[in-house]
């Protein structure tokens, strides 16, 4: 229901719709626009004559606005059906209201036109947003009040950040899940089982800003970019282990991380087994036991913490492992830069979703600390992938997982 039936008789001049995929939000946009069209807005406003539609591209605008299967079209009966004259651009109702289609990548092109009512899609997705946005606003000047939705499914741009903290702005969120029943049941179950409480799925299923911490190491596009389902054949595997001070509920987890070297010179994280709270006794297991399950060639372990203890309480539960021992010198920072610079470069692929970890790369600070809280998780990952890539030794045969 647009802000207008709720909020003050619509003074708004913006409706930002936040929504996760497949929450409705096009759908939402598609009947505020036949609404406008055909002057049944709950706020018993006259009908728009003219009507704006922008998206990322005019492609995206037909595909997705105008001919989707949630777009402009479609949301109409037969009788109501407007016409779209794709050779012109534009949408004409039977009572004379007319849409014109806009891409965002040229900005000029809403020069000269005037409207009094619009519609943006994807705005966050927006190469130049704030100049596209920006020239829409000069050409919204018709009628007794314009006003404009814009639907996106969010990211964390300073394009979207300043247009929800204005003051014509009012925001309503959707998540995937609220309109589960018009979406393939298998897509949900699919959707939540692999993103359920990640980054990706609070901004992609939840309509969140997910928004890293300014000047973090890690950038999450990076992880995102190279991720994958399997890993290749690999030619050495480590589980690294960044062992807690105490082992209360309240300590510092055990930070435990499984990751490997492939043919292609490319680290893959395999794994995280990280305990929070945990016995030695408990934790040491946890190591032994991906220590076995991934056919690992060694246990990486800090003892800055529990010195000589670490390797002893390690060889109480598995005698036979093989353990490397490293102590850190430098601080947290100076030991993750030459890590995430590896990132950076595309040559670290996480098989998998690891949502703890992944927040915890980025939000790590340089202070040290992720969110005011130690990211064991982090160091564990740095120490097993300092061991993989930058220590440089001779690597074993190949061998399949």
């Amino acid at each position: 229901m647009p802000p207008s039936a709720t909020q003050g008789g619509g003074d708004w001049r913006v409706w930002l719709i936040l929504g996760g995929r497949g929450a409705g939000k096009t759908r939402a946009g598609a009947e505020w626009v036949r609404a406008k069209a055909l002057g049944r807005t709950p706020d018993g406003s006259s009908a728009a004559r003219r009507i704006a539609l922008v998206g990322e591209t005019y492609g995206e605008v037909r595909r997705v606005m105008v001919e989707g299967v949630s777009g402009i079209l479609d949301v109409h009966t037969a009788t109501e059906r407007p016409r779209f004259e794709p050779s012109k651009g534009q949408i004409v109702w039977p009572n004379g209201a007319i849409a014109q289609v806009f891409s965002a990548e040229d900005a000029d092109g809403m020069r000269g036109p005037q409207f009094d009512a619009a519609w943006c899609d994807e705005v966050a997705k927006w190469r130049n947003a704030a100049a596209a946005w920006d020239m829409l606003q000069f050409a919204l000047r018709l009628g007794e009040h314009p006003q404009m939705v814009a639907t996106t499914t969010p990211r964390a741009t300073p394009f979207l950040k300043a247009l929800m903290a204005d003051a014509s702005t009012v925001v309503t969120r959707a998540a995937t899940l609220a309109n589960a029943d018009n979406l393939a049941p298998s897509f949900v179950e699919e959707m939540t089982r692999r993103y359920a409480g990640t980054a990706l799925g609070r901004q992609e299923l939840d309509g969140e800003i997910v928004d890293d911490t300014s000047g973090a190491l890690w950038r999450r596009d990076w992880i995102n970019m190279h991720r994958m389902e399997r890993a290749p054949e690999l030619t050495e595997i480590v589980v690294a282990v960044d062992p807690p001070v105490t082992a209360t509920a309240a300590s510092d987890a055990c930070g435990i991380i499984v990751a490997g070297l492939g043919e292609d010179g490319r680290a893959y994280v395999l794994a995280d087994r990280t305990l929070q709270g945990r016995e030695p006794q408990v934790w040491a297991r946890a190591v032994a036991a991906a220590y076995a399950e991934y056919l690992a060639d060694r246990v990486v372990a800090e003892v800055n913490q529990g010195g000589d203890l670490v390797t002893t309480v390690l060889r109480q539960i598995d005698d036979a492992l093989a353990v490397r021992t490293v102590r850190a010198t430098r601080g947290k920072w100076l030991r993750a830069e030459p890590v995430a610079a590896l990132y950076a470069e595309g040559r670290v692929v996480h098989v998998g979703m690891f949502s703890a970890l992944e927040d915890q790369m980025c939000a790590f600070g340089a202070d040290g600390l992720a969110r005011g809280r130690s990211p064991d998780r982090l160091d564990a990952l740095v120490w097993a992938l300092t061991d993989l890539m930058i220590a440089g030794r001779q690597r074993p045969l190949v061998r399949k997982l």
